[in-house]
């Protein structure tokens, strides 16, 4: 599919996600600045599970309340929310620091709920006949800006300025950036009303389906969840003794194996989704093995490449097929009440990770390894079904 003949609001939209994509750095500093001030692995994982605890009602309540009103209020809303989380981090100092740090993760959180927003949005947004498509440029243009941006960071934050007295005016300046996001949505974005939530005639839902799709999310989430990048962090900063700098290396390997995936899955045939899908999840097993055998530096980098490569590789159709069973007129409801259960299946996994790696650095990966082949698992035993009805009907 080619940039021209993208519509133009879709276009706006993944722009607005390239923009705010250099921001993601925090993602990074926060929990390296929190180990930096004396936090252990452990006290950060369980830093970060209460936090989830404080948050977990809202989801749902969140998006039932989306799905009456205009989506892009939300997207502002998560913006809003996110400059004043990033703002709080940069005032974190002396002895209320410790406050200003659980109450900016707190409203980070309250932000992350409104999160399926964007999804209800871009199944509204993008032309259904192209969801597979046009998630290709989805995510590679956001790839294409971590990659030139995050070397940049990395080297600035890891080498010219790394105390963390540094790290809090980076959080400031990320926050107040949210203000010129904030009025990209309010004049780029289309608003998307109830009545451009219309499901398509002959829209049927799938019950049995329905019920892979929790399981797959669950098995997901879990093994993601089991190896943040609060693990990579404590592994590559304070096991082989890098820096950031070389952290946002191993993002930047990623983003560039994440772009060359957008082109593969590209050319993958149509119907071939769910053999995609798993082969992404033995990918990520593969990533998950390698890691877990404790890696050298240019290892880990690669095999984080290959695992990002994995995931642009099968998004799309999962994307795609997730999109098929969700009715446009509830879009919000219903991606609210997934994130909400990954959520709950997630609530304690960053105490569980960071007490794994507490005991071995790279423990978590091992945890992961069983989910991904689980994960994978089940995808080819969904595309076997799906050949086996349609020689059936044939």
């Amino acid at each position: 599919m080619r940039w021209s003949e993208i519509p133009r609001e879709a276009k706006a939209y993944m722009l607005y996600h390239t923009l705010i994509a250099p921001g993601l750095i925090v993602w990074i500093l926060f929990p390296l600045y929190m180990m930096k001030v004396g936090y252990s692995v452990l006290e950060v994982g369980a830093f970060f599970t209460a936090v989830n605890i404080v948050a977990i009602p809202l989801t749902y309540l969140f998006g039932r309340l989306f799905n009456r009103w205009d989506i892009k209020k939300g997207l502002i809303a998560i913006d809003i929310l996110d400059g004043i989380a990033y703002v709080l981090y940069g005032l974190a100092k002396g002895a209320v620091a410790p406050l200003m740090l659980f109450a900016g993760r707190t409203v980070e959180k309250l932000s992350a709920v409104l999160y399926p927003l964007y999804r209800a949005y871009e199944q509204i947004i993008y032309p259904e006949d192209k969801y597979e498509e046009i998630f290709a440029w989805h995510l590679r243009l956001p790839e294409i800006a971590r990659l030139i941006t995050f070397p940049i960071l990395g080297y600035i934050f890891g080498y010219l300025y790394p105390g963390a007295e540094n790290y809090r005016w980076a959080f400031i300046f990320f926050g107040l950036f949210s203000a010129v996001t904030i009025a990209y949505i309010w004049f780029f974005l289309p608003s998307v009303g109830r009545e451009e939530r219309i499901t398509p005639e002959g829209f049927t839902f799938k019950v049995g389906e329905f019920k892979v799709l929790l399981a797959f999310e669950a098995l997901l989430t879990l093994a993601w969840a089991l190896a943040p990048e609060l693990v990579l962090i404590n592994y590559v900063v304070f096991v082989l003794h890098k820096t950031v700098f070389e952290v946002t290396l191993i993002a930047c390997a990623s983003s560039l194996a994440s772009i060359i995936g957008t082109y593969a899955s590209e050319r993958v045939p149509k119907g071939r989704g769910f053999q995609v899908i798993g082969l992404g999840m033995f990918i990520n097993a593969f990533y998950a093995l390698v890691m877990a055998l404790s890696p050298p530096f240019w290892l880990a980098l690669a095999v984080y490449a290959l695992g990002d490569f994995g995931n642009t590789l099968w998004f799309p159709f999962y994307r795609s097929w997730q999109f098929s069973l969700i009715p446009k007129e509830r879009a919000s409801e219903f991606h609210a009440a997934i994130s909400s259960y990954n959520r709950l299946i997630g609530l304690v996994t960053p105490f569980i990770a960071g007490a794994l790696a507490s005991v071995h650095a790279t423990l978590p990966y091992a945890a992961s390894l069983g989910l991904f082949l689980m994960a994978g698992a089940m995808f080819v035993k969904l595309s076997r079904r799906r050949k086996m009805e349609a020689a059936s009907r044939s």
